[in-house]
């Protein structure tokens, strides 16, 4: 398949364009490069572009990926920190929501078959004891980030309804792995241990959260691609952590990787790193997805034990201090 990965630079896109390459598919990576891409991540071919400019996706699209068009879109671009939506909300519809919706007409436009949208289980809210979110799930996002990628997947949903667009959605829990931000999670808590400074956790810190490594979620993406069916939505989780299938705490995620830390350094990295600080306004206590249909329906499923997955993105942390105090 020849495959545009619109955000391409971040986090995700970069891997899953390093991911789908490796498996014989062809990439062109369209990209604004703001703080959160970086052009390092880049595999393959490259456009710096922004998603909102429908005349820039026009020649992106007329030319294809040397001249052959696109089978596919995959949209990573997005404004995606939760801070930063309190902060400000505008950034994040402006790209979100109207940045996805021209990308569409711009597929549209053009003749591209399917139209695959990276949304998040946050679209959710937050949910209580052991239960997990479903398809069936109402949505309840509690931040403009949130709100912002529901309500682009209700919209480009739409046009599957209306125009028998082929497009799919993928909600996953959250995600780690190697080229991540500094500013997300598990990147700040490794950063700033090893710099001996404090390490700061939102209220009580016993916030649960489930893990998938990014090439569980990149694999996962491709057998949409490959198996998934129009205006399907498929939800990709973690594996749960030590046999526990409901997830981990903030501080509990804090104390397992300055342990792993301590062991890969040799170094002591005491708890009294660790600083609790005034909560997150609207905070969510809980998410979990059920990913059972991506299972029966695309046979997938998360491969990657999460201990081992954070060992590797450690080793990968330590072995690439360049990359991230260049970021």
């Amino acid at each position: 398949m020849n495959l545009l990965v619109t955000g391409g630079a971040g986090f995700i896109g970069a891997n899953f364009a390093d991911y789908v390459q490796k498996q014989g598919h062809s990439t062109l990576t369209y990209d604004l490069l703001t703080y959160a891409g970086n052009r390092k991540n880049v595999f393959g071919a490259f456009i710096h572009g922004d998603i909102r400019e429908a005349g820039a996706l026009d020649n992106v699209f007329a030319n294809g990926l040397d001249g052959i068009p696109f089978d596919a879109v995959v949209n990573f671009a997005a404004e995606s920190h939760v801070d930063r939506s309190i902060s400000l909300a505008l950034p994040f519809v402006e790209t979100n929501v109207l940045g996805a919706v021209t990308v569409l007409e711009a597929a549209r436009r053009y003749g591209v078959r399917t139209f695959v949208q990276i949304s998040t289980d946050e679209v959710y809210g937050s949910i209580d004891g052991t239960a997990k979110f479903t398809h069936a799930s109402p949505l309840r996002p509690s931040s403009a980030y949130s709100a912002s990628k529901a309500a682009a997947d209700l919209l480009l949903l739409s046009y599957h309804h209306t125009h028998g667009l082929d497009v799919r959605v993928t909600r996953c829990t959250n995600n780690y792995g190697r080229f991540q931000h500094p500013e997300k999670f598990i990147p700040m808590v490794l950063t700033n241990a090893l710099a001996g400074r404090e390490i700061t956790v939102f209220g009580d810190g016993k916030q649960i959260r489930d893990w998938i490594h990014v090439d569980d979620h990149c694999a996962g993406i491709l057998n949409v691609l490959e198996h998934g069916e129009t205006g399907g939505i498929y939800h990709f989780g973690g594996p749960g952590i030590e046999g526990n299938a409901v997830g981990i705490s903030n501080v509990e995620l804090v104390h397992l990787l300055l342990r792993i830390l301590s062991e890969k350094t040799g170094r002591e990295f005491p708890p009294t790193l660790i600083q609790h600080v005034s909560d997150r306004a609207g905070h969510d206590r809980r998410y979990a997805l059920d990913w059972s249909r991506s299972e029966q329906e695309i046979g997938w499923s998360p491969k990657t034990p999460v201990e081992d997955g954070l060992s590797r993105t450690i080793d990968w942390w330590l072995a690439n201090q360049g990359w991230w105090l260049s970021v």
